[in-house]
């Protein structure tokens, strides 16, 4: 695939394209966030992995620094975790840095609404929903690998009155950082709300599995097909 690494705009990014195509060419956008302490290059690979024809893809970078100790750093979608390097009052909130990303993406990438899927793994997972279960006009489908919602009270009241998005739910057995209720707790919820979640449990820990990616990839192809299929 084609890569290029975008460092300005709202965030820095990872950007890949199939092989040879223009960058107005018309694919579907994937837009997936990466977990806590960890980078925008992180799950650059799932992109082959999924369709490497079919999609473009974007992998942004979180804002916020973490120390992870003996001289590692990674990054953060959120402040308030130990080694969290605080931001400036009066910065964007992420929901504004994420608005920004999707600017830049229909410049760069042809993004348009309706024709873009977000998704996430871990900490991404849970702000994908934050983010995208309020814009379903914006996603045609969101996925959420091995996280779960945190924001509930506070995306409620935003949610749209026809709650039809489709949501992909995959979640360890084994997942020793995100337990496996809190996949569960996620699904309940959204059931809750009105939404028709396709949940899985895989044998695995906190984690990507071959098997939950081709899970993946059907699904995604079934929400939002590449262009001519």
């Amino acid at each position: 695939m084609q890569t290029e690494v975008i460092e300005e705009g709202a965030l820095p990014y990872v950007l890949l394209r199939p092989d040879g195509a223009a960058a107005d060419a018309g694919q579907p956008v994937v837009v997936l966030l990466h977990g806590f302490g960890a980078s925008m290059y992180d799950l650059a690979s799932l992109a082959s992995a999924i369709d490497a024809d079919g999609y473009v893809y974007a992998f942004p970078n979180a804002p916020y620094r973490v120390d992870l100790g003996y001289g590692q750093m990674g990054y953060s979608w959120a402040l308030g975790r130990p080694g969290v390097e605080p931001g400036l009052p009066d910065a964007p909130s992420i929901e504004e840095m994420l608005d920004g990303l999707m600017a830049d993406l229909s410049r760069r990438a042809g993004a348009e609404p309706g024709r873009m899927a977000l998704g996430g793994f871990s900490q991404g997972g849970g702000l994908t929903l934050r983010y995208g279960l309020p814009r379903p006009e914006t996603f045609a489908g969101l996925a959420v690998l091995s996280g779960f919602f945190r924001d509930a009270d506070l995306v409620r009241p935003l949610l749209p009155e026809a709650r039809t998005q489709p949501v992909f739910i995959a979640h360890g057995t084994a997942d020793q950082m995100v337990g496996g209720e809190a996949g569960l707790t996620t699904k309940a919820f959204l059931e809750q709300m009105g939404y028709s979640p396709e949940y899985h449990e895989y044998e695995m820990g906190h984690q990507i599995s071959a098997e939950e990616i081709d899970d993946l990839s059907g699904w995604l192809h079934r929400v939002l097909p590449p262009k001519g299929a």
